[in-house]
């Protein structure tokens, strides 16, 4: 990798001189033509700059040429990717290089830039994509003058970001806040180069992190001699993190590599050295911290770097019974003793070594050991360890200044010993992994930066030959308590490879409060916590078998849940879960999905016996789906199908509910005092007693999409009276609903009885049923009804004259006269009038009645209405 590093730190330098084969002019048009047509004969890739601009203020005496938003654009196999990006590149020179002719060399004495990325690739075949030089640059006429002469005094790069990726070794290195700088007479064949380098690295190899932002510095003077390519450090001091290293020795490239002879160590054999490594943001100043004992790092690194070798080298990390004590806390870590060392003793990558021979600290009377040896390291990683000992974690924070929001409690115990090969832990080959021993944390307890607060009583994990057992996890967090045990699959797995983590379990709780499982976020000053919805880790892979005595779930308090979950895929699956609420029984199967933006849901619910006001009360879903079901007092068996989006408390988005409900309902009463809408369709409804109505056995059938509710038709029987009732409704309480009924006349009332009561029994018997239709409009706290009983009305009076016109002019007029003057009111002085022909009978006998039967009907149907009363009539 270095020899690759080397190679493309020469490359770099060669695509900023790339940038600089032009000859800046007064103006700007020739400047930018000659830089582009300068770099685009050098360079086989997309070359573009935003603008080219000469100053000669930047840095008088001398003038600055510069660039501005340089790009390098990769061609095949590497198409579209950028190789290197310069937000600013400046090229200082003497003002009177401007002046020069057109076949003279111009000297560039300084080159800077700002705000960089270099982007190095290589993928499966070994191809580098820096590699962009145009290849038959050697056949053209070396003795041509060129346009640029290197008499650099100075260069430097700010804020720079490099990028390396291996594709065939999987070697990921990252380098952020690049500054380097450096001073030196590069016309001269030997000199001594003054550098400054700061910078941030982080390193992964397969999957494994080894570095992390780990802060470098080097100042340092670099003997060069350009004409044997040979680098020696001179004066020199680096810092890792805090620790200080000092090199001594070279490194020269050679035809087949590069040859290395380094010598490095720690300066002094403090203790604090071993303090300095510990990154930044974990670490505190080291001032008046009070050490013993020792921490020295010395190593070596010599031989040749090329395709098939490295240097041979070792590097020795030692410190023997240290100590050290913070000037502002309680604790001191006694007794440290640290033996690692890193070893290649053949120039082969892979025969590279690590042995931790030992590591071992004392806080009061808790020792810790550890040691592990790792072999094999670059082709299928060998890992034999052991952890033996006690960490008090109460007394971390109180022996080291640790940054924690909140301190620590609980103590961790482990005695274990592992053995595995990394290939059978990526394979998941469980049987060639070697596990033995216990883990264990008691009395643990951890506030979140919420308040909120989880107490692990208890946690015992076994490791076992090829597994890792959860044998018991004891837990508590405000109102919830868990009681978990289980297998975990591929614990190394998700340890070392980043893989899912896989595992079955068992969950037993005596209470489980959902709320204590949310997040909650500042929503502003002047606002309230706003709950945040529950993210499923994308790294869960495993299944769940739960009871729980009850679940508190919003407003609602669910017995005896059972069922399985299952998370995979950031989402969780539920299976068979039953619970007992609203006095039945609720069944669930479905998924949670939390892999989008929006949380959604698609579930299967199955109610068995559950009490229809309290289910269609607290459950606002319900509560949207069917209002009037509040009103009635029973028992509901349904199956609804929904799917949807969830809010952030994770309940259903009711804009978004998309589904089905069908239901049976048993053992009803309706209690329509409770309800307007029942109250306003009773007082235009004489003939039916909303009270006494049987919905018994009730089947209905319910679909809602985009905040509507469309009830099928179905029909209910009210002594034997028949209606049929379907429309819809909004979630927004709005509805647009028919009813339609088949009323026999006599229900019409005791003055309808009483003119039904003069017709024979043959005649009354012919008597059809009245069609009476209604329509419910408005909402269901503002309902407004119509009906059709002007049309009732009619239909009733033409059966009545039907039947009886015949029989009239049968019988005379003295028949007609005995009738109309029965059915006189008292005081009724009206003269009688007989017709004189067969046809001013019949329509004498067809008035009469018509008139006596709409007085019935319109003071049946327009009794004088409450004052509350708004309904209309029609």
């Amino acid at each position: 990798m270095l020899k690759k590093i080397l190679k493309i730190t020469g490359i770099t330098i060669i695509l900023f001189v790339t940038a600089l084969f032009a000859i800046p002019y007064f103006f700007k048009d020739q400047i930018k033509a000659k830089i582009a047509d300068a770099i685009n004969q050098k360079v086989d890739a997309k070359v573009t700059f935003a603008e080219a601009d000469l100053s000669l203020f930047k840095s008088f005496p001398n003038a600055t040429v510069t660039l501005d938003q340089l790009l390098i654009i990769n061609k095949a196999p590497f198409e579209g990717d950028t190789l290197v990006s310069l937000g600013e590149l400046n090229l200082k020179m003497s003002i009177k290089e401007l002046f020069k002719g057109e076949n003279e060399a111009m000297n560039i004495e300084g080159i800077s830039s700002k705000n960089g990325l270099i982007n190095i690739i290589f993928n499966k075949d070994g191809i580098g994509n820096y590699d962009i030089a145009l290849k038959d640059d050697t056949n053209k006429d070396d003795t041509k003058s060129k346009p640029l002469s290197l008499k650099i005094q100075d260069y430097k790069i700010e804020n720079f970001q490099f990028r390396y990726f291996d594709e065939s070794s999987k070697i990921k290195m990252r380098i952020d806040s690049l500054n380097h700088e450096g001073t030196g007479d590069f016309a001269a064949s030997k000199l001594d180069l003054v550098t400054k380098s700061t910078a941030k690295v982080s390193l992964d190899m397969d999957k494994v992190n080894y570095m992390k932002n780990v802060a470098l510095t080097l100042d340092a003077v670099l003997g060069i001699d350009l004409e044997k390519s040979k680098y020696t450090f001179k004066e020199n001091k680096a810092l890792i993190n805090q620790l200080p290293l000092e090199f001594d020795g070279f490194i020269q490239l050679v035809d087949a590599g590069q040859e290395y002879d380094l010598k490095f160590k720690t300066p002094t054999s403090s203790f604090k050295n071993f303090l300095g490594i510990i990154p930044a943001a974990y670490a505190s100043s080291l001032d008046n911290v009070k050490t013993t004992g020792d921490f020295t790092v010395v190593g070596f690194a010599k031989g040749l770097y090329s395709d098939t070798t490295v240097p041979k080298f070792n590097i020795d990390i030692a410190s023997n019974n240290a100590s050290f004590q913070y000037p502002d806390l309680p604790k001191s870590v006694q007794n440290i003793v640290i033996d690692t060392k890193i070893i290649n003793e053949t120039g082969i990558l892979n025969d590279t070594y690590v042995n931790l021979d030992k590591l071992s600290f004392r806080i009061d009377q808790d020792v810790f050991n550890a040691k592990a040896n790792i072999r094999n390291i670059t082709q299928n990683a060998l890992v034999d360890a052991a952890l033996k000992g006690t960490i008090n974690l109460g007394n971390l924070s109180k022996a080291y200044p640790v940054k924690l929001d909140k301190p620590l409690s609980g103590i961790l115990k482990a005695d274990v010993t592992t053995k595995f090969d990394m290939q059978s832990v990526e394979k998941s080959q469980y049987q060639n992994i070697n596990n033995a021993g216990t883990m264990s944390l008691t009395g643990f307890k951890y506030v979140d930066e919420n308040g909120k607060t989880m107490n692990i009583s208890k946690a015992l994990v076994q490791f076992n030959p090829n597994q890792v057992n959860l044998k018991q996890f004891d837990a508590a967090t405000g109102k919830s308590d868990l009681s978990v045990s289980g297998v975990l699959e591929n614990f190394y797995g998700f340890i070392f490879k980043n893989q899912e983590l896989k595992g079955n379990f068992n969950l037993n709780s005596n209470q489980i409060a959902v709320s204590d499982f949310m997040t909650t976020e500042e929503a502003g000053k002047a606002e309230t916590k706003q709950t945040e919805a529950m993210k499923i880790p994308a790294f869960l892979n495993c299944s769940l078998t739960a009871k729980a005595n009850t679940v508190l779930y919003d407003n609602l308090t669910l017995k005896n849940v059972s069922g399985k979950l299952i998370v995979k895929d950031e989402k969780l699956t539920m299976e068979n879960v039953k619970t007992s609420i609203f006095g039945g029984t609720i069944g669930l199967n479905g998924a949670v999905s939390t892999k989008g933006k929006t949380p959604t849901f698609d579930m299967d619910l199955g109610l068995n016996q559950v009490d229809i006001a309290q289910s269609f009360t607290q459950l606002d879903m319900l509560k949207k789906i069917a209002p009037i079901a509040g009103i009635i007092n029973g028992k509901l068996n349904s199956t609804i199908k929904l799917n949807g989006n969830l809010t952030d408390s994770m309940s259903p988005d009711l804009k978004t509910l998309t589904g089905d409900l069908l239901g049976q309902l048993l053992s009803t009463t309706v209690n329509s005092s409770n309800s307007t809408l029942l109250t306003a369709l009773g007082s235009n409804l004489k003939f039916i007693d909303l009270k006494k109505i049987n919905l018994n056995d009730l089947k209905a059938a319910i679909t809602f999409k985009n905040g509507m509710v469309n009830v099928k038709p179905f029909d209910i029987k009210y002594q034997d009276i028949k209606a049929t009732i379907g429309g819809t409704h909004g979630f927004d309480q709005s509805m647009n609903y028919t009813l339609k009924f088949n009323v026999p006349a006599k229900y019409l009332g005791t003055e309808a009885n009483a003119l039904i009561a003069k017709l024979s029994p043959a005649d009354a018997a012919k008597l059809e049923n009245i069609p009476i239709n209604a329509m419910l409009t408005g909402n269901f706290s503002n309902p407004k009804i119509t009906t059709d009983l002007k049309t009732a009305v009619s239909n009733l009076t033409n059966q009545l004259v039907q039947q009886q016109k015949e029989k009239l002019v049968g019988k005379g007029t003295s028949a007609l006269t005995d009738l109309i003057n029965k059915n006189k009111k008292p005081g009724d002085t009206t003269k009688t009038v007989i017709p004189a022909t067969k046809e001013e009978v019949k329509t004498k006998a067809k008035e009469e009645v018509k008139a006596k039967a709409s007085e019935l009907l319109n003071g049946l149907f327009n009794k004088k209405k409450k004052v509350a009363d708004t309904t209309k009539v029609k």
